[in-house]
């Protein structure tokens, strides 16, 4: 059955459909890794999380943290110490996501090796 009848209002194959939004922030790359960083931790500081994810800037961290609150997926609970400590935490939205960013990751892990050797495929063919 198709799932776009089902949910009834949402379409996310037309242009104003609000859900596009949604998916555009929950396929990126630094949101999954967000995510997924804070299922296997539970609560973490913002450099806990600069520490853990390679790769990712002081700025995309904070714009990912900053949206993710905002859709509800991440809570960030500030307590007034000296220096103010602030830490992040999945909420039960976010719980319900990190399931299906699992999944999208485990099939990453599972089929690497095909994609690879697609890859050297295609490019060995250009």
């Amino acid at each position: 059955m198709d799932t776009d009848q089902v949910r009834g209002k949402w379409d996310a194959t037309k242009g104003a459909c609000p859900t596009r939004q949604v998916l555009g922030r929950i396929g990126d790359t630094w949101t999954m890794l967000v995510i997924s960083t804070l299922e296997k931790n539970a609560t973490l500081r913002s450099g806990q999380l600069k520490s853990t994810i390679e790769g990712i800037t002081q700025k995309m961290l904070t714009q990912t943290l900053r949206n993710l609150e905002r859709d509800g997926v991440v809570r960030r609970t500030v307590v007034a110490t000296v220096p103010v400590t602030v830490s992040y935490t999945l909420t039960p939205l976010g719980l319900s996501l990190a399931a299906a960013v699992a999944t999208m990751r485990t099939w990453a892990y599972d089929h690497m090796d095909e994609i690879a050797a697609a890859r050297d495929e295609y490019d060995a063919n250009s």
